[in-house]
C-alpha cells in the first residue's frame, strides 16, 4: 500500500517523500486508517516493523487538519528511554518538516540549557511532546505543564516501561489528562499486565497484532563498514569480485539511485535504475530488460521492495541501511527465492550502526561483518553502542 492511499494533507506528503517512504509496512497498513477514524488502538508490534511512524504519521495529519490548540501539549508520546525519545523525536522533526507542527523531546540526563527549553516548550505549549515517564511527571509537578486541550496520549514499548516500574508514572500522568482524548497503546508482547493496563486507559480500542516476519534461512547475510565516500567503491568492488549475474541493488532516496547507476556504467557496468521519476512505462521497460538478463544489474528504491519477484536475483545490496527491520527483511527477500540460493550485502556507515543493530536484534541474529580491501582506505570500527548525540534542533517554537 502506498503512503498517497491514506489520503494524508499535502504537506505532510512532502515530508514522506523527503524521508524516502514509499511503501507502507503491515503495522502501518492496519493501524493509520484506525487512527484517522479517531479510534483508540491497541497494538502488538515489535520494534521495527515500522511502528513509530504507524503512530506519527496520523497524529501529525490530524493536528494540520482539525487543527491544534495553541498554548496546550496537544499529543504526548511517552517512551521507557531517553534514547527512544530522542530517536522519535528526531522521526517527528523529519515527517513534518514542512509543515508547521511543533515538537519536543522531554527526558533526562540533559544540562541546565536542556532543562530551560523543557520548561519553556511545555509550559507555553507544542503541538507534540516526546517523553520518559519520569521526566514528564517531574514538570507536572512543578505546576506548569499545559495538558487541558491534549486531545492524543501515545504509550510506545509499554511493556517495557512497565518491566522498568514506570506504572505509578504512567498513571500519575493520564490522572492530569482530560478525560476525553484518543489513547494508542504500543507493545512488542501481551503479557496480562499489558492488557490490564489497555483496560484502564483505552476506549472500546482496535487490537492489531503484527508479527516480524523473517528472512529465509538460506539466504546469506553479510555487512560492510564503510564511510560514505567509500560505498560506491565498495559496490564496484562486490560486483567485480563476486560476479553475480542477477544484481538488485537498493538505495534510501531517488538522488542515491541516479549517482550510483551513473558510476556504474561510467564504469562500464550495465545498469538499469527504477524509482518514482519515471513513469510507470518506463519502469515496466527497465524491469522487463533486468528479467530477461540484458540488464545484469538494477538499482532501485524500496518502491520495488515488495513489488518485484524474478527467481534468478543471486545478490541484493544494501547502498544504506534501511528504515526498519521490516524493510530490510522485504528487500533482502527478493533473493533466494524458489529453491536457489542467495546473498545480502548491507553497506553501513557511522551514523547508520545502531540502526543495523536493532535489525539484527529484531533478526536474533548477527550478520557478519567483513573486511573491504586495504587499496579502498580505512574502514570504520563498529561500535554501535556510542551514545546518541540528541538533535541541536528544536522546533517548538515553530507555527
Amino acid at each position: 500500500m502506498n503512503f498517497t492511499e491514506f489520503g494524508f494533507d499535502a504537506r505532510l506528503m512532502d515530508g514522506i517523500d523527503a524521508s524516502n517512504y514509499q511503501q507502507a509496512t503491515p503495522i502501518q497498513e492496519k493501524v493509520i486508517p484506525h487512527i484517522l477514524a479517531g479510534k483508540d488502538v491497541l497494538a502488538f508490534a515489535q520494534t521495527g516493523t515500522g511502528k513509530t511512524a504507524a503512530f506519527l504519521l496520523p497524529i501529525i495529519n490530524q493536528l494540520l487538519v482539525k487543527g491544534s490548540h495553541p498554548g496546550s501539549i496537544n499529543a504526548m508520546v511517552i517512551v521507557p528511554t531517553r534514547e527512544l525519545a530522542i530517536q522519535i523525536s528526531q522521526h517527528l522533526e523529519g515527517l513534518s518538516y514542512f509543515t508547521n507542527v511543533s515538537s519536543i523531546a522531554v527526558y533526562g540526563g540533559g544540562d541546565g540549557n536542556n532543562f530551560v527549553q523543557e520548561k519553556k516548550a511545555v509550559s507555553s505549549g507544542a503541538d507534540i511532546v516526546v517523553c520518559t515517564p519520569g521526566k514528564m511527571m517531574a514538570h507536572i509537578k512543578m505546576g506548569y505543564v499545559k495538558l487541558q486541550h491534549l486531545q492524543y496520549l501515545i504509550l510506545d514499548e509499554a511493556d517495557r516501561m512497565l518491566d522498568m516500574g514506570f506504572y505509578d508514572d504512567i498513571m500519575f500522568i493520564i490522572k492530569h489528562l482530560p478525560q476525553k482524548r484518543q489513547n494508542l497503546l504500543f507493545s512488542a508482547t501481551m503479557p496480562h499486565n499489558i492488557k490490564k493496563m489497555a483496560q484502564s486507559i483505552l476506549h472500546h480500542p482496535v487490537e492489531v497484532s503484527i508479527s516480524m516476519s523473517k528472512p529465509p534461512e538460506k539466504i546469506v547475510q553479510k555487512a560492510f563498514m564503510v564511510y560514505d565516500a567509500q560505498k560506491i567503491a565498495a559496490v564496484l568492488h562486490i560486483l567485480r569480485d563476486y560476479k553475480y549475474k542477477f544484481v538488485l541493488i537498493f538505495c534510501s532516496s531517488k538522488q542515491s539511485v541516479k549517482q550510483l547507476t551513473r558510476e556504474l556504467k561510467r564504469n562500464k557496468i550495465s545498469a538499469g535504475e527504477i524509482h518514482s521519476d519515471l513513469e510507470q512505462q518506463q519502469r515496466e521497460e527497465v524491469l522487463g530488460q533486468f528479467r530477461s538478463g540484458r540488464l545484469p544489474v538494477l538499482v532501485a528504491t524500496d518502491i520495488l521492495s515488495r513489488g518485484i519477484d524474478i527467481d534468478s536475483i543471486e545478490l541484493v545490496i544494501n547502498f544504506d541501511v534501511p528504515h526498519d527491520g521490516e524493510d530490510y527483511v522485504h528487500r533482502i527477500g527478493r533473493t533466494a527465492r524458489a529453491e536457489a540460493d542467495g546473498t545480502a550485502i548491507t553497506l553501513i556507515n557511522p551514523k547508520e550502526q545502531r540502526k543495523f543493530t536493532a535489525i539484527e536484534k529484531l533478526l536474533n541474529k548477527s550478520i557478519d561483518k567483513q573486511k573491504l580491501p586495504e587499496s579502498l582506505g580505512e574502514q570504520p570500527e563498529y561500535n554501535p553502542y556510542t551514545k546518541p548525540k540528541p538533535s541541536g534542533k528544536r522546533n517548538f517554537f515553530k507555527r
